[in-house]
């Protein structure tokens, strides 16, 4: 699902309108895949993506590339967002996920999609006990309002033997969740197993400030929107701030996607945010950084 860096998702699942998504709501999917993730179109407007993506499921074709998080205040590693590919063309090139993500939800594979993920982090973590790494995995709308993919987490954090607080889960601002109730108890029950919770791409959808008050979390990550032209942008500038605050108000702290340059990171400490993702503090890569 989103991040700084590319679409996510995986388990970056960024995605919009009921069980269709909006165009409103792909669009900032495709353009973080696109600019952060170098990754393909190839497929966009190609079908048939339901025979490819349960291909792909049954193959394992799909691979994580991870990007880091760190500290604004010493640039140190915080976490890691695991982002989703698929890695099925001819030309060994990435599928970017706001190319097949969308069909997965059409075609109603999404959720198989985001327990596929969360098994293959979980399990990632779990092979490396003592490097003390953390990974968040962005769940879709779908995903949250499914009645069993609260015990999916448990069961796989039970099985491993793995500390819940080494796994964050980020459920994307953009999405437009159709069962609130349902959504709630998922975000509790999250916290409750000792996860952390993160609101992504926050700022992108018309419910920001509802999901605030409707949805428990632990993250608030301020949309590329508001990051890219953060120097030369008075407007942006206020806006992280006053984000900022509001989340340190409710005792979460704020991660700003998108950041490109030195000049950002260092206006970001001085409006008040907490952590950094992007190009700046790093690339997605194909496996997990050390921890600082």
């Amino acid at each position: 699902m989103s991040s700084s860096s590319t679409a996510h998702a995986t388990p970056r699942l960024l995605l919009g309108g009921g069980s269709r998504p909006s165009p409103a709501a792909r669009a900032p999917a495709r353009a973080r895949a696109l600019e952060h993730g170098l990754c393909s179109t190839a497929g966009l407007h190609r079908r048939p993506w339901l025979a490819r993506l349960r291909r792909a499921l049954a193959e394992d074709s799909f691979v994580l590339h991870f990007q880091p998080i760190v500290r604004v205040s010493d640039r140190r590693l915080s976490h890691q967002e695991a982002l989703l590919r698929l890695a099925d063309e001819p030309n060994g090139r990435l599928v970017a996920p706001g190319s097949f993500l969308p069909a997965a939800e059409r075609y109603g594979l999404i959720r198989e999609i985001d327990r596929m993920v969360l098994a293959r982090v979980v399990e990632l973590l779990a092979s490396q006990p003592a490097a003390h790494r953390r990974v968040a995995v962005n769940v879709s709308a779908l995903s949250i309002t499914d009645p069993g993919m609260l015990a999916h987490v448990a069961r796989q954090l039970e099985r491993r033997r793995v500390d819940p607080s080494r796994l964050l889960v980020e459920i994307t601002e953009t999405a437009a969740i159709s069962d609130m109730s349902s959504a709630r108890r998922f975000c509790a029950g999250i916290l409750a197993l000792g996860c952390e919770l993160a609101l992504d791409d926050f700022g992108a959808g018309f419910g920001s400030f509802q999901y605030l008050k409707q949805l428990p979390f632990s993250y608030l990550k301020i949309d590329g929107d508001f990051i890219r032209r953060l120097p030369v942008s008075r407007t942006d500038q206020l806006l992280v701030n006053a984000l900022a605050g509001i989340a340190r108000g409710m005792g979460a702290r704020t991660v700003a996607e998108f950041v490109g340059d030195e000049s950002t990171l260092e206006l970001l400490g001085a409006l008040g945010v907490d952590y950094a993702q992007g190009f700046a503090v790093g690339r997605p890569q194909p496996s997990l950084a050390l921890a600082a």
